[in-house]
């Protein structure tokens, strides 16, 4: 069974999400704040956490930091429970690393959909030893794109939607579209993944 561990403060959204996951045969931890679930996560090692951004002893943000910071967990997907829904609140979030978020309350449809569709996209992620950089939207600059264009791919190599690129970003979906296409155009390819492997190729190259 998969293993999901929840961070959240609030002991009665933290019982509701747990009892939600176990009914759906996930394994689920449950940690009340920060320090608790980075204690958890380096324990149990979870397939994929789902954590609060306001919190005691540690917040959402600092979590993900200190996960994206170690190799052992960087991987691991994770998924924001937010009550703010402003923009760059969400903006942040995404920038940090997270792999998507859900507002409180959380619809049990869309809280299960979120889970299984980052499951799905860690287990089809590349193996091990290709090791994209996702740090630095520069390497792409080789492929002729604009620096905004380039950090639009950047982003769409990291699985994000054409909605997730324009919430990180501050711009309007339409003009991500555009970005896309003018991708599409400079790299000679007509898919989204076909765009993102060519992406990941030049991101997973290391300077001789």
């Amino acid at each position: 069974m998969k293993k999901i561990l929840v961070i959240e403060d609030e002991p009665e959204m933290r019982r509701n999400l747990l009892t939600i996951l176990k009914l759906e045969n996930f394994t689920a931890l449950g940690a009340e704040n920060g320090r608790a679930g980075l204690e958890l996560v380096a324990r149990e090692r979870p397939d994929l956490i789902l954590c609060d951004v306001m919190m005691p002893e540690l917040d959402g943000h600092g979590v993900l930091a200190a996960l994206r910071a170690s190799e052992a967990t960087a991987s691991i997907p994770f998924i924001f429970l937010t009550a703010k829904g402003e923009k760059t609140d969400l903006r942040s979030g995404m920038n940090l690393g997270a792999d998507d978020y859900l507002t409180k309350p959380v619809a049990k449809a869309d809280l299960l959909h979120a889970i299984a569709a980052r499951l799905r996209r860690s287990e089809q992620q590349a193996p091990r030893e290709f090791k994209p950089d996702f740090s630095s939207y520069e390497p792409l600059l080789k492929l002729g794109l604009t620096p905004r264009v380039a950090e639009a791919l950047l982003w769409v190599a990291q699985g994000k939607t054409n909605s997730d690129v324009a919430t990180i970003l501050g711009i309007s979906e339409s003009t991500v579209k555009k970005h896309m296409l003018e991708v599409f155009e400079k790299l000679g390819v007509e898919t989204r993944s076909a765009a993102t492997l060519r992406a990941l190729e030049v991101l997973s190259s290391r300077p001789n």
